[in-house]
């Protein structure tokens, strides 16, 4: 009878299989890695350093591994080697000397020699970022008439706040300058890699249309990089706002590719939002449809991966051709190929096909080629039927990697996938086979492996530049691991039925909408956790602290005793900590206070405050710059009713955060000042109200509202208190100071449950405090004072004197550049009496009590 290991050796005699893998097949092949790492950290340097540097040290690296290379060398370090012996292997001794010296010399010249060329194609590309007219004029800030082909798809930049002002988002795409036209009409031909800035305009649809290699002529003033290390020579703000000047169609491939991502997109028109937005991203990288909201859900997960062309969209296609990775040099492979009666090197052949494919359709660039090479690494394991392959191809691929593109070298996205790539080769196999000797189902420990694995390894990076840990990460990848598979297969069936038959291409897209939508969910269910995230130090302090941490877990976890007790046990705080019940919560942090009666969120450089209505109702006046620090403040407040909503004016730092107040929960109206400015943050506030079906109420001087126990006043602004600026609910006029959007805050005085009085000034300047003062002459001291625009020096020292309070919080944040609080302004409150308390250093705050119980606690964070 034909034993198994008898089939396997005859299956793999005649190319069908292999045998099948195991630890025992020997130690890992690394001797491919130290070259790539050398070359990743030459190219890493060499990229932001000035080239006289760069070619020193390629110059060092030559010498040093020529020298390494000579008889000479060789018989310093291996005593007695004459040229000629054979050498057998490292360890194996010869008659004469130590052979094993002569190949580490031999290692060292190639470790030298990689480095050489990181640095040297370092060097070459950082050329093109001096050399030519567009480094000079960007110098200059000069206007020009440039030639430029575009090398990217279209972006938008992310909706930001910079003071009190909201950045308009622009259209973003990388280029080459080929031609520049002076004023005399000379022409100067170059090649320099540029990025192109286009501001809101009426041709932005066309921008976004663009398709690589198309060539534009464009009119811009050029500047510098912002960073020195940015892979470009100059940034190019184009100017004009009207739609692009093309000179030249893009090429064949890129018009197909452009066809295919857009039957696609017109495919999935008709799904849910998530889907809509999502199904495109899974298959092709195409992010253009996935807004903030969605997108901060899927960085608060570590879903990120799944937003962007990684290794893992290649893989799930290569998975129907090939089957599990585990059984691939099996004879029961799975898999189409053994049905089809494919030979194992065919095998490959076709997986090198379809990723040529993958890269025509997603574009040939840097990062779907880094996804090409990672899946090309499994494809080349089944062609040599070795596991052992697996590390010396990812090294490989990192090695032509770092040389076609040094710029890679300094890319996160690029570490992260290199790490994730080989915790997957490396790690979780064993970690796999851990979890399988203590009962763990076979393809729930492949899966959870897989997952731990890379967390374990990309954590410590992610912390470096995000300075957050998600707690969530693990069981949101597990979750959304069931549906990108037939996310992502049903998504490539999509893109390709639409190039023909669109009417099915929708069928497709439904059924795929329905995993997209799961994955929407899950990276919505987890990122909506109150203990989503965990603050951590940045930098690399930071991931080196995380990265000891860690180490020391997975130790512990191979190492102690009753680990399975220990297992259980950090599962439950886990779960304690990411759902945080509200009991517990306040037993172990204090926060938030019983008995709250006003609140100061910690929303950065930007106004949220909370006056507590009763049960889980609340009355919000402002909501920051930033929807995700609010609505974290109020989850943690326990608010889910809002029957008032009060934007005290529209500047960005105040009124941006809106999407986060109205995330789930009931809001009843939103209250405006009378003065729409600046225009575009109120329409936006028209625009998110109208959304939500909340409807608008402008603020009338002298208006009063009660409700529950909580009752106020409409102080500011008033009747006769300045010149008169545009309705911001429907027309109409409301008289304001001389500040602005500034003087036009709506301003409040609040009498809370237990007598507790507070002073809601929003950022009025001083002409306008003198004016409410004047409005309101017998306005008494107050308990709380909320400090007008977030502490700065214009201040009413009047005002201050007349309200008196016992209490003067300030929103304000960390390291801002306008100096807020002014140290003056708080020199004038604490000697009037008031303690001060300020959200950049003592985190959110809260109000409880009154009379000679009234106390501020800080929530610190």
């Amino acid at each position: 009878m034909k034993t198994y290991e008898a089939a396997v050796d005859e299956a793999a005699a005649d190319g069908r299989g292999a045998r099948a893998p195991s630890w025992e097949e020997g130690p890992a092949d690394l001797r491919l890695v130290p070259l790539a790492v050398a070359a990743w950290a030459a190219a890493a340097i060499a990229v932001g350093v000035p080239g006289w540097w760069t070619l020193a040290g390629v110059v060092v690296c030559l010498v040093g591994g020529g020298l390494l290379l000579t008889p000479v060398a060789a018989r310093r370090l291996g005593g007695t080697t004459r040229p000629g012996e054979r050498i057998v292997a490292a360890d194996a001794p010869t008659r004469r000397g130590t052979p094993g010296w002569r190949l580490r010399a031999t290692a060292f010249a190639g470790v030298l020699l990689c480095a050489a060329a990181g640095a040297a194609s370092a060097g070459l590309h950082t050329a093109d970022l001096r050399r030519g007219p567009v480094p000079a004029l960007a110098g200059e800030y000069a206007r020009a008439q440039l030639e430029v082909t575009v090398t990217s798809d279209p972006r938008l930049t992310r909706p930001r706040v910079r003071g009190s002002e909201s950045v308009p988002v622009s259209v973003v795409l990388d280029g080459e300058v080929t031609r520049v036209e002076w004023s005399d009409g000379t022409v100067h031909r170059t090649r320099a890699p540029v990025l192109l800035i286009v501001p809101p305009g009426e041709g932005r649809a066309e921008w976004l249309r663009l398709l690589p290699s198309t060539r534009l002529r464009v009119g811009a003033r050029l500047a510098p990089p912002s960073r020195p290390g940015d892979p470009f020579a100059a940034v190019l703000k184009v100017g004009g706002g009207g739609p692009p000047r093309i000179v030249g169609p893009p090429s064949a491939l890129q018009r197909t590719a452009g066809e295919l991502r857009a039957g696609l997109r017109r495919a999935t028109d008709g799904l849910d939002p998530d889907a809509r937005a999502l199904l495109p991203g899974l298959v092709v990288g195409d992010t253009s449809r996935i807004g903030s909201e969605l997108r901060d859900a899927f960085v608060a997960t570590d879903l990120t991966h799944l937003l962007a062309v990684s290794g893992s969209n290649l893989a799930v296609v290569l998975l129907l051709l090939v089957g599990r990775p585990g059984r691939a040099h099996q004879v029961e492979r799975g898999g189409l190929a053994p049905r089809l009666g494919m030979s194992l090197r065919g095998t490959a052949v076709a997986g090198g096909a379809l990723t040529l494919a993958f890269v025509v359709v997603c574009r040939p660039e840097p990062s779907v080629l880094r996804a090409a090479a990672c899946g090309l690494v499994v494809l080349l394991a089944i062609g040599t039927g070795r596991r052992r392959s697996l590390i010396p191809a990812l090294a490989a691929a990192v090695l032509l990697l770092v040389l076609y593109d040094p710029w890679l070298a300094r890319s996160y996205g690029f570490l992260l996938s290199v790490l994730a790539t080989g915790a997957l080769l490396t790690v979780a196999p064993r970690w796999s086979e851990a979890l399988r000797r203590r009962g763990v189902p076979d393809r729930l420990a492949e899966a959870l492996a897989a997952s731990l694995a890379a967390q374990a390894v990309c954590a410590p990076v992610v912390v470096v530049f995000a300075a957050r840990v998600s707690l969530v990460a693990i069981p949101a990848n597990l979750f959304a691991e069931l549906a990108v598979a037939p996310a992502t297969v049903l998504g490539f069936a999509t893109l390709a039925v639409a190039a023909v038959w669109m009417p099915a291409a929708e069928g497709l897209a439904w059924v795929a909408g329905w995993p997209a939508g799961w994955i929407a969910r899950v990276a919505r269910t987890g990122a909506a956790l109150p203990g989503a995230e965990l603050g951590w130090p940045g930098g690399w302090w930071g991931g080196f602290a995380l990265a000891l941490v860690t180490a020391g877990v997975v130790v512990a976890a191979r190492r102690l005793p009753y680990r399975g007790l220990l297992a259980g046990l950090v599962v439950v705080l886990l779960l304690l900590v990411v759902v945080r019940p509200a009991p517990l919560t306040r037993w172990a942090t204090g926060w938030p206070p019983r008995g709250w009666v006003f609140a100061m969120c910690q929303v950065g450089q930007g106004d949220a405050t909370v006056l507590a209505a009763g049960g889980d109702a609340a009355v919000v006046v402002d909501a920051g710059p930033d929807p995700v620090p609010v609505d974290r403040c109020l989850r943690d407040l326990g608010v889910r009713r809002v029957p008032l909503l009060v934007l005290t004016h529209f500047h960005a730092d105040h009124v941006a955060g809106l999407p986060g107040v109205l995330r789930g929960r009931s809001v009843g109206a939103i209250q405006t000042t009378g003065l729409e400015e600046p225009p575009a943050q109120a329409a936006f506030v028209r625009r998110t109200a109208a959304a939500a079906r909340v409807p608008l109420v402008r603020a009338g001087p002298g208006e009063r509202r009660r409700i529950g126990g909580l009752e106020w006043t409409v102080l500011w602004p008033t009747a006769g208190g300045g010149s008169a600026g545009g309705g911001a609910a429907g027309g109409g006029r409301a008289v304001v100071g001389s500040g602005g959007a500034n003087d036009a805050s709506v301003a409040l005085f609040v009498r809370a449950a237990g007598g507790l009085t507070l002073l809601l000034l929003g950022d009025l300047e001083p002409p306008a405090q003198r004016g409410l003062l004047r409005a309101h002459p017998g306005l008494a001291p107050v308990d709380v004072l909320k400090v007008a625009h977030h502490g700065s020096a214009h201040q009413d020292p009047g005002l201050i004197r007349a309200v008196r309070p016992r209490l003067a919080l300030v929103s304000t944040g960390r390291d801002n550049p306008y100096g807020h609080p002014s140290p003056r302004t708080v020199e004038s409150l604490r000697a009037g009496g008031a303690r001060v308390l300020r959200t950049d250093r003592d985190g959110a705050i809260a109000v409880v009590g009154a009379g000679p119980g009234l106390m501020a606690v800080p929530g610190g964070g």
